[in-house]
């Protein structure tokens, strides 16, 4: 199953056509979750509390835990996610945080290793800019961290159109070079 995990806002969004250029590319149907769509809980003691008690029984098949189950099931994962003030959007970070579970995403083993339990073998981070900045990051380091260190997932690439709203850019030019470097062979 390929995940698509929707961050983007708008309902224009420059980012998810771009993912969806990429999800078309892959020929799979996708699983889409918009997270603007989701009510994530807060997080707060009493949570906390409750999911540390459900995490020392093995109590997994809870829904607060669903999220993780999706994502750590999935084959391949498409994360469709703007570059907004210096990071990606909020709602990503709540998904992770619900998603960051040990027992379900992730474990330590004996030696207190960190050992990813998800199934996917590729993590693709799907990123607008409208301007560049230095170092051309722009989140992704930290879903990379994510995905090889807690999840086991080591082949995570990062396709991106950037400089979007640069005065005299072509915007529309800019996504659709994007689009054409996706379609390249060997470029996925």
């Amino acid at each position: 199953m390929l995940l698509f995990i929707d961050a983007c806002v708008r309902k224009e969004s420059r980012t998810r056509r771009l993912a969806e250029a990429l999800i078309a590319q892959l020929g799979e149907e996708a699983a889409t979750l918009r997270l603007a769509d989701c009510k994530f809980p807060v997080i707060d003691e009493a949570f906390l509390t409750k999911r540390d008690e459900m995490k020392a029984e093995d109590h997994f098949e809870d829904p607060m835990f669903s999220l993780g189950r999706q994502f750590a099931e999935a084959d391949t994962i498409v994360i469709a996610a703007p570059y907004w003030d210096l990071s990606f959007p909020t709602l990503l970070k709540q998904y992770f945080e619900m998603i960051n579970v040990r027992g379900v995403t992730f474990r330590y083993t004996p030696e207190g290793a960190l050992q990813g339990l998800c199934k996917a073998k590729k993590l693709y981070y799907v990123m607008t800019a409208g301007g560049t900045f230095a170092p051309m990051e722009y989140g992704f380091g930290y879903v990379k961290a994510l995905a090889e260190n807690f999840y086991g997932i080591h082949d995570v690439k990062l396709i991106q159109a950037v400089g979007l709203d640069l005065d005299g850019a072509d915007p529309e030019q800019i996504l659709e070079e994007a689009i054409k470097n996706i379609k390249k062979p060997g470029s996925l």
